[in-house]
């Protein structure tokens, strides 16, 4: 992205910076692992459902390697753009890394564990935010939003 901010988001118009919104947080989240090519990437609107955050990014890597990879270098890239993390579980193993960024929650998976937790089912009740490569489609379903 040439025109990053660090944790925040320039106003159209006067150039004043504003704080990012949680939403534009989670969608800057969601096209930083595109770039590291995570694999089948879910945005989740959680909001409303949980009290502990408000959108969850869930991907996939084909190998431990690759989830431990990812990790690293989305907590880099967005550590560049000033969102740090308040912890983060499971890289050493690198089949479930969870990165907590307080409102938003990334959970990269290795693949096959993915399918075996299924957190898509679980948060069912969830907004689904359909993410299509660098920009997000609206849904054909009621539980489907566009940013």
């Amino acid at each position: 992205m040439a025109d990053r901010v660090k944790g925040m988001a320039a106003d159209e118009g006067t150039r004043r910076e504003r704080p990012m919104s949680t939403r534009d947080k989670a969608l800057l989240c969601a096209r930083e692992a595109s770039q590291y090519k995570a694999l089948d990437l879910v945005l989740l609107d959680v909001t409303g459902l949980t009290s502990f955050t408000d959108f969850f990014l869930i991907c996939s890597g084909k190998s431990s390697r690759q989830v431990q990879g990812l990790a690293d270098n989305l907590e880099a890239s967005l550590a560049d753009l000033g969102i740090k993390p308040l912890g983060i579980e499971g890289r050493n193993e690198g089949h479930w890394v969870l990165m907590d960024y307080a409102d938003v929650l990334i959970h990269i998976f290795y693949e096959p564990v993915r399918y075996f937790y299924d957190l898509e089912s679980l948060w069912s009740d969830a907004t689904r935010v359909v993410w299509s490569g660098d920009a997000l489609m609206g849904g054909q379903d009621p539980n489907e939003e566009a940013l």
